[in-house]
């Protein structure tokens, strides 16, 4: 699939500036770099994500110096945890596109984000409504660039445009995209009990 002239590649493009304490108590920039742990879909085009940042159920100041977005081996934080992310969503035509492939779209979200690719392989996705699902998470979101519909079950939507802030508490919804550029939003995820 040939991938549109404006994708947005959200890894490459997010600077973090991570700033800690020194051994003298001092404020240190411990690093200044693009998110080291993204990644754009070769197979959905538009869709792309960088955790920036992942905190621990017990965290402990000051800062010990892991880099927990790299160790993490699912995507969704366990309760009590936290991952700060970037996503870039693409628009809802390409999954009726001809050239759309889901089961490779599925096979790669699998393997780019381990408990989350599951959700996008149908594991929690309704069936009878494709992209609908609910996770485990408190998020505190924000549209950065484009726009969104978060879909509701029984038909309810909110339009989200630039700089609208959403608080999704364990709600079934799905994520639209019904224009025909990508959006990006950040947002921080908190694991909670259920």
């Amino acid at each position: 699939m040939k991938l549109p002239a404006h994708r947005r590649v959200v890894g490459v493009n997010v600077r973090r500036v991570v700033i800690g304490t020194g051994p003298a108590g001092e404020s240190v920039v411990v690093s200044d770099e693009s998110a080291p742990r993204s990644h754009d879909f070769v197979h959905t085009p538009g869709y792309g994500y960088a955790i920036m940042w992942d905190s621990p159920a017990d965290l402990r100041l000051p800062f010990d110096g892991i880099d927990r977005s790299l160790a993490t081996d699912i995507f969704f934080p366990m309760p009590g945890e936290t991952r700060f992310l970037a996503m870039s969503i693409p628009p809802d035509s390409l999954f009726t596109s001809a050239e759309f492939d889901a089961a490779a779209a599925a096979a790669e979200a699998i393997e780019y984000t381990p408990g989350a690719g599951e959700i996008f392989a149908g594991e929690i996705f309704e069936v009878d409504n494709p992209d609908m699902h609910e996770t485990p998470t408190v998020d505190y979101s924000i549209v950065f660039d484009g726009e969104v519909w978060l879909e509701l079950p029984g038909g309810g939507e909110a339009h989200l445009t630039r700089g609208d802030v959403v608080v999704l508490q364990d709600a079934r919804h799905a994520w639209r995209n019904k224009t025909d550029s990508p959006a990006t939003m950040y947002g921080v995820m908190v694991g909670a009990n259920k």
